[in-house]
């Protein structure tokens, strides 16, 4: 299912729970065949509201896994949990959704569709109440007194009662999360799925021809007894560089090199290369393509004026060809830059499925310490921080370290490429080193001030301090300033240095 199509549907449900729909909502969202971690923690927010409370723990165990450090989901479940009376896995949600909140007093979910504070003091009034339920009152009291410090002044009623309660040993109400309140899709996403007249119709205010009523863009033509002379041509793709060429087949590019392109689109080839690959421009990139994933495309400007491009063929891709002599997206049309392709015969492209996907280019048969040199190096990471593995789960045998046989990790490469995952604690918590302890928090200083009308992102002013929460890319970062938490781009930001921090 393609992203407009989830975007709709989305936009669908949401709609009909706000018209109290909740089966026609939970019906279109039940049909979304890929639905990310924020459809799912809507899905079970409607099974909660139905009183299905096996459903709505699959659709939270779905949220978590996709997005393991989405808070307010871990809360969820926890609620879940407390009302099957399961108070041993509802504690444990309502830890891990205390420990996403990194010390935070709150998180506004507001910038990511979701009109909702998850408080921490709510989060440890409800450790509290489950301590309370599974006997342990000293651990309850010590969460509430815990929550005074994270108090607003709206919840301190909340606390203080709670607070009073355990002092009784007697039970006190879950604070609830408001399950008809859902995720909904960035709106300025959902503005664009409608089709947009930007010009209108036009309309003759002055015309030489008696009772002119033409509407449209085509010049007046002279009036002449013998009838109006055959329009001219339109200069189709007159001051465009290359030759035009339809793409057969969906490409995923490997390196940094290569263009991703799917089938119909429009490409044009500056130069091929000996090895079947070729340099092309698509919308203002250049990039490496395979040509056999291309078809020249032959446009005459007067016998095909009308007719539409034709659909790909609906076949499997040609094999991938190797880069034996390649050419750089750089390299001109007129064929004088060309250079050798750096790997060398016994190198082994190992690409590597992070929170972002990389490559990186190793000797094939290196050491375990080479290997993982490499691709902490592209990481960013310390070497002793990641976990390789050869699946996506990292169980005891797909586990790779010192002690593995690295010969059989090699035996798994295939035409000289292998795909690894790798798993690291410091994906989302960035920890830096000072006087032999460890720090959670980096800070950055705004080197350019940078606004943004996507309620995503994170707006600041230059000179502002950042806290860094997480590295999404190398491109981009997710910080938090002033309680405000967002993404925003690497290189408007330096790290403050440890000793000013």
């Amino acid at each position: 299912m393609s992203f407009l199509e989830t975007l709709r549907q989305w936009d669908e449900a949401v709609t009909c729970v706000d018209r109290q729909d909740l089966s026609e909502a939970l019906r279109i969202f039940l049909s979304i065949q890929e639905p990310n971690s924020k459809i799912c923690f809507d899905i079970g927010c409607l099974h909660l509201l139905n009183q299905d409370l096996d459903a709505a723990e699959k659709a939270f165990d779905c949220s978590i896994r996709k997005d393991e450090h989405l808070a307010v989901a871990f809360f969820q479940r926890g609620i879940t949990f407390y009302r099957k009376k399961r108070y041993e896995e509802s504690l444990a949600d309502f830890q891990h959704a205390y420990k996403a909140l990194r010390g935070n007093q709150l998180i506004d979910y507001k910038a990511l569709g979701l009109r909702y504070k998850l408080y921490a003091c709510e989060v440890l009034h409800n450790m509290a109440l489950t301590e309370a339920q599974l006997g342990n009152w000293g651990k309850a009291q010590e969460n509430l007194v815990k929550a005074l410090d994270y108090k607003t002044e709206t919840k301190l009623n909340i606390i203080d009662k709670a607070l009073q309660s355990t002092l009784k040993q007697k039970l006190f109400k879950l604070v609830e999360f408001p399950s008809n309140m859902l995720f909904k899709p960035n709106k300025h996403y959902v503005a664009e799925l409608e089709k947009k007249d930007y010009l209108g119709k036009a309309k003759v205010v002055a015309s030489v021809v008696p009772q002119d009523d033409f509407s449209g863009f085509a010049p007046l033509q002279p009036q002449v007894e013998s009838g109006p002379t055959c329009p001219k041509e339109p200069e189709v793709l007159r001051a465009l560089e290359g030759e035009p060429h339809t793409v057969l087949f969906e490409f995923v590019p490997e390196t940094n090199d290569e263009l991703a392109v799917v089938p119909g689109n429009i490409v044009f080839v500056l130069q091929r290369g000996a090895d079947n690959w070729a340099s092309v421009i698509f919308n203002e990139r250049r990039g490496l393509v395979p040509y056999n994933y291309l078809e020249r495309l032959e446009i005459s400007l007067a016998s095909k004026q009308n007719e539409g491009i034709s659909k790909p063929p609906n076949r499997k891709p040609p094999t991938r060809p190797e880069r034996k002599q390649g050419l750089t997206p750089r390299d001109k049309s007129n064929g004088d830059a060309q250079r050798q392709d750096a790997r060398p015969d016994n190198s082994c492209i190992v690409k590597v499925r992070f929170t972002f996907n990389v490559a990186v280019l190793v000797p094939n048969g290196s050491p375990y310490a080479t290997l993982t040199e490499k691709i902490s190096r592209k990481l960013k990471l310390p070497s002793t921080a990641i976990t390789l593995s050869l699946t996506s789960e990292a169980t005891g045998q797909s586990v790779i370290n010192a002690n593995t046989e690295i010969e059989s990790v090699w035996r798994c490469a295939s035409g000289k490429r292998i795909t690894l995952w790798c798993h690291t604690t410091e994906q989302t918590k960035v920890k830096t080193e000072m006087d032999g302890k460890p720090h959670d928090e980096i800070h950055l200083v705004a080197l350019h001030s940078y606004e943004s009308s996507n309620p995503e992102d994170l707006s600041f002013n230059q000179g502002d301090t950042i806290i860094l929460l997480s590295r999404i890319n190398q491109d981009w970062l997710e910080g938090q300033l002033n309680g405000n938490t967002g993404i925003f781009p690497a290189s408007f930001v330096e790290e403050v240095p440890v000793s000013d921090q």
